[in-house]
């Protein structure tokens, strides 16, 4: 079965929300309001609702050597959407957390890299080197 999933976020500007996944991302828009909008991040859906300032205590974690953000969300895509956003995004000169290969000659290989929204949540976009071993250990 190919699903879809949907989360809502609190956000602090619509605007400046819909401009860096629209722009920046390269993502679409769906509906929206001067309180919300929904994001199509590569046929998932964002709901990212205006609130007023809130506060993430976000701790980090180890994994393979590399401090990661344990509170972030991301999406899964094929090796060339993933350098294109990687490289699109390197020109701009956005502050990424550089890529890094993990699991290396296991399964669940992947390469990742990390990014910030103006909400303050890291982004995370996933390159498989074998899109059947997601799940396996």
């Amino acid at each position: 079965m190919n699903t879809s999933f949907h989360m809502s976020l609190p956000c602090l500007s619509v605007k400046e929300t819909k401009n860096f996944y629209l722009n920046r991302i390269g993502a679409t828009s769906g509906r929206f309001t001067q309180t919300w909008v929904d994001i199509n991040l590569f046929g998932h859906q964002l709901t990212f609702i205006k609130a007023e300032k809130f506060n993430f205590n976000s701790p980090n974690y180890v994994f393979e050597g590399k401090i990661l953000p344990a509170f972030h969300f991301g999406v899964i895509v094929d090796e060339n959407t993933w350098n294109n956003i990687y490289s699109k995004l390197k020109e701009l000169d956005m502050e990424l957390v550089e890529k890094s290969t993990f699991l290396s000659n296991k399964a669940g290989e992947h390469t990742s890299f990390f990014i910030k929204d103006p909400n303050d949540y890291m982004l995370e976009f996933k390159c498989f080197k074998d899109s059947n071993n997601i799940f396996k250990s």
